[in-house]
């Protein structure tokens, strides 16, 4: 590696915080990696959704690849539902109104990798 390469970096579970997410009932967010961490192009981040959570209608700014790792639940994409269960992945495009929904008795969970640097939110009303 050269002096300007980002150095290797190991995070264990138990360093990674959680908050509550503004705007959504029953959701948690950890961020695992990001440029902070010296990861140069990529942030990825796990979010949990409790039994009766949701995250509202909303665009960003920036694509999002997801991966559920746990739990099923509902994710609405420009327009229609999909339900979705641990191993499926998902592509949303940026720009493209999308949402979750835990109906189910079981959380939910799944890792979001975007790219670095700044993601307008914006609620649709």
């Amino acid at each position: 590696m050269s002096d300007g390469d980002p150095d290797p970096l190991i995070r264990r579970a138990e360093d990674i915080d959680y908050e509550t997410v503004d705007a959504a009932e029953g959701v948690e967010k950890g961020v695992l990696l990001n440029e902070g961490h010296g990861a140069p192009n990529f942030a990825i981040r796990r979010f949990t959704i409790a039994p009766g959570g949701e995250i509202p209608e909303h665009t960003n700014d920036v694509e999002h690849e997801q991966y559920v790792l746990q739990g099923e639940y509902t994710v609405g994409i420009d327009g229609e539902e999909y339900e979705v269960a641990a191993g499926d992945s998902l592509f949303i495009p940026a720009g493209v109104v999308h949402w979750y929904r835990n109906d189910g008795d079981e959380a939910g969970a799944f890792v979001c990798a975007v790219p670095n640097g700044d993601d307008e939110i914006e609620l649709v009303d």
